[in-house]
């Protein structure tokens, strides 16, 4: 590698002009030098928002960014989706007329097409009959294309084909082609097991590695993707990137959808999503349209298909689309994987009989003020999965019994103000936990209801050494609590004890839920987690689905 690199890669004209002078984000001073509006748009009541241009790369977005991938915020450049990261690197570095690019068809067919709108030109080294990459046809397309030849595109996991790259090629390719970017697209990488090649980039200055937060952080519609790169090729795309490419709504909901409570929701989505690629690719190949399932480490399946007009016949009248690669891969088409409820839509139109069951009641809330963020995950029909961090250790082991205890599913995850005291962190919990219950409940049809011990209709009895708690649970959809009990200490560990009675309350606030309990004993310990198990059982019955009635003369809960 040449001590002028990458300048000596990139188009004279990017090294010889100035980029664009913009302001960059709004500061605390009186701005009278954007032409800007010094008012907010309607509804919007607070200034200094929208009115304002945005940073062209704001800088906690960045920090945000880096932190997730694992790279350092000089390594990263962020653009509307991980697609302007190719405009970008195309507008840098290849000369209209002059030089080319090279890509592994089937692959992304918007390489090609950033290609041909820059003027360059495309060399293709196709992947193998089995959609392997070959790392020694790539190589000797390279040799053989000349300097003219800027950027190596690949993509792992490839789309359409859901195949990765052996990493081997990748490194062969930087180690020998110094001057030269090897480009890797992961979009899909979040779907894999295979390691992201962004912990290389230190070793190797020409690797570049494009990630985007459209599929597995659901931020399509949002439009952001990243490059990131050695902080030289950073450095001259920023010059190239248009001044505002963020839009401050944009920056917003990437760093709400990104904080830490939200993701091990994320991850709890993720863990679903790989089962129901899984099952996917199961029931397929009991269609008769399926010839051939490939395997995939994306989102997605790509199918050979027979009898495909019938198969589009069949996909219509169920309102489904798939994508189809006819015109390119013959008898080819790709089906995403969707939520549990859309792959039975999707298999019953592939003619796979699906066995009809009620979908699993599974709820998210988020709750953000500013003195807690929370995101929670609750599924009340599989108890699996459970992971719980709100930064007070007690709290932690009593959210997972009441989960235990309640049969349920629990991601919780909680940044609250600690510093301050445990209070916001657990009423908020409580608010978020009990908006979640309430939301996966829907109109609680085949609902228990009510959660004591049947047919004797007694309060539940929760014994713990010397203590009882007494438990009895109404989902009427009206809040109401009573408490009793008188605690000999004023902490159990890290939690007030004080705010065993205030979680119920919240709790039944927005669960709509009317929660007795009576509580004896002689230790605050035991006490709280005989009250926490208590609710838990009695909402197990309560919350156990049977049949399609509404447990109310009302119709209605």
């Amino acid at each position: 590698m040449s001590k002028t690199w990458p300048d000596n890669i990139a188009r004279k004209a990017v090294l010889g002009f100035k980029p664009y002078s913009a302001r960059g984000g709004a500061t605390n001073a009186l701005h009278l030098d954007a032409n800007e509006s010094p008012w907010a748009p309607p509804p919007v009541t607070q200034t200094g928002g929208f009115n304002r241009y945005p940073e062209q790369q704001p800088a906690a977005l960045i920090a945000r960014l880096a932190d997730l991938y694992g790279v350092k915020p000089a390594q990263i450049m962020a653009g509307r989706g991980a697609d302007e990261a190719i405009e970008v690197l195309l507008r840098t570095f290849c000369e209209a007329g002059q030089d080319s690019i090279l890509t592994c068809p089937p692959t992304f067919g918007y390489f090609e097409t950033c290609a041909a709108i820059q003027g360059a030109q495309t060399l293709l080294a196709p992947l193998r009959a089995d959609f392997s990459y070959d790392g020694d046809l790539i190589a000797a397309e390279i040799r053989s294309a000349g300097r003219g030849l800027k950027i190596v595109f690949l993509c792992s996991p490839n789309n359409p084909t859901g195949h990765v790259i052996e990493p081997n090629i990748v490194t062969d390719l930087c180690q020998e082609f110094p001057e030269i970017l090897i480009v890797i697209d992961e979009a899909y990488a979040e779907f894999s097991s295979a390691d992201s090649f962004a912990c290389q980039i230190n070793q190797y200055p020409n690797l570049v590695v494009l990630r985007t937060l459209s599929k597995a952080y659901s931020l399509a519609g949002a439009r952001m993707g990243v490059a990131i790169a050695d902080p030289r090729v950073i450095n001259l795309m920023l010059k190239v990137l248009p001044p505002y490419p963020i839009a401050r709504p944009v920056e917003q909901a990437v760093m709400a959808a990104l904080t830490p409570a939200a993701m091990p929701v994320h991850e709890a989505r993720l863990k679903l999503w790989k089962s129901e690629r899984t099952r996917m690719a199961k029931a397929l190949s009991a269609s008769s349209y399926v010839t051939k399932i490939y395997p995939s480490e994306a989102n997605f399946l790509l199918l050979d298909i027979v009898e495909d007009e019938a198969l589009l016949r069949a996909l219509g009248k169920y309102q489904v689309k798939i994508r189809d690669f006819r015109q390119t891969l013959p008898g080819k088409m790709r089906v995403s994987i969707g939520s549990p409820q859309e792959n039975d839509i999707a298999l019953s139109a592939f003619g796979v009989e699906v066995k009809v069951v009620r979908p699993a009641r599974t709820a998210e809330a988020h709750r953000k003020t500013k003195e807690t963020d929370i995101a929670v995950r609750v599924n009340l029909d599989d108890a699996a999965g459970t992971k719980i961090d709100t930064g007070i250790g007690f709290y932690d082991h009593m959210l997972e019994a009441l989960a235990k205890h309640g049969g349920f599913g629990l991601v919780l995850s909680c940044q609250g103000d600690l510093e301050i005291d445990a209070h916001h962190t657990i009423e908020d919990c409580a608010l978020a936990l009990g908006t979640a219950l309430s939301r996966a409940l829907g109109d609680k049809a085949g609902a228990g209801r009510f959660g004591f011990t049947m047919p004797l209709l007694k309060p539940l009895l929760m014994p713990m050494d010397e203590t009882q708690a007494q438990v009895a649970i109404d989902l009427s959809g009206r809040p109401s609590m009573t408490f009793k009990g008188a605690f000999p200490t004023d902490h159990a560990g890290d939690f007030p004890a004080e705010m065993c009675p205030h979680f119920f309350e919240s709790l039944s606030q927005t669960l709509g839920a009317s929660i007795q309990i009576d509580v004896e004993g002689d230790n605050t310990h035991h006490m709280i987690e005989a009250c926490f198990k208590g609710v838990g059982r009695a909402l197990a019955p309560a919350f156990k689905r049977e049949g399609t009635d509404i447990a109310s003369t009302k119709g209605v809960l």
